[in-house]
């Protein structure tokens, strides 16, 4: 059921509702169409969404992170790394109000957006606004699910990500065309990391066109996180000059 979804100034209208959208959203259907203007609109002022993006909202962002949703078990968890605009964290949210989503932003005027948008969108039950970068919120209760729709390489994301999920807990990194290729070329590092091997998936088969790529990747153990050498240079110095190996108190001159 084409129609059109008016947007104010600074922005775009994000174009006419794709058929697809009813069947992903149901009678969140609503929610979508508001969160599409957001970004159509304050999401370009604030710059989180170029202005050539607004037209292409639906069929390039929202339908493209909801499919998503086929790859995540009923009432889990979800950390959505470096999540920008809200995506596909918000659109997770929407789509899915059995999900319980953690945004992990580390940029003021992004996380400022999202805590908007969580408001406006009455989605503050389920969904948590952390500015903070991955590494830093490592120590929270590990998810079912972290999420990533970043253009980092796969073994960069392996090493902000797979310490957020819980051990059998998945990485569902949203790629493009290259995805295999990373795959092969990271296949060892994410290894080492404490991964399965990766495995690319395909989501919205019947639903849209492309479907979205997405590598999982499963935690399968714990791996402890390599000190740089900066660091390792730093204890050694600490050590030397008084300080302890164990935590004692350095000696005062």
């Amino acid at each position: 059921m084409p129609s059109e979804v008016s947007s104010g100034p600074g922005g775009l209208p994000p174009g006419p509702l794709p058929v697809p959208a009813q069947a992903i959203f149901g009678d969140r259907l609503d929610r979508a169409v508001a969160y599409a203007d957001l970004l159509a609109t304050e999401g370009v002022v604030r710059g989180l969404i170029g202005p050539r993006e607004a037209p292409r909202i639906w069929d390039r962002h929202l339908l493209n992170c909801a499919v998503v949703a086929e790859l995540i078990p009923k009432g889990a968890s979800v950390v959505d790394v470096g999540s920008g605009a809200g995506l596909p964290g918000i659109v997770l949210a929407v789509a899915r109000p059995d999900l319980m989503v953690t945004l992990v932003e580390p940029l003021a005027r992004r996380t400022a957006f999202l805590a908007e948008v969580v408001a406006e969108l009455d989605l503050d039950r389920t969904v948590e606004v952390v500015r903070a970068r991955a590494e830093e919120v490592a120590g929270r209760s590990p998810a079912d699910i972290v999420t990533a729709r970043a253009v980092a390489p796969l073994d960069r994301l392996a090493i902000w990500c797979l310490p957020l999920a819980a051990i059998g807990g998945r990485l569902l990194a949203l790629k493009g065309a290259s995805a295999a290729d990373e795959v092969a070329e990271h296949r060892d590092a994410v290894g080492r990391l404490g991964g399965a091997t990766p495995v690319v998936r395909q989501c919205g088969v019947d639903l849209i066109d492309p479907p979205t790529t997405v590598v999982e990747i499963v935690r399968e153990r714990a791996v402890e996180p390599a000190r740089s050498k900066a660091s390792r240079g730093a204890s050694r110095r600490s050590t030397s000059d008084g300080g302890t190996a164990r935590g004692g108190r350095a000696r005062r001159g």
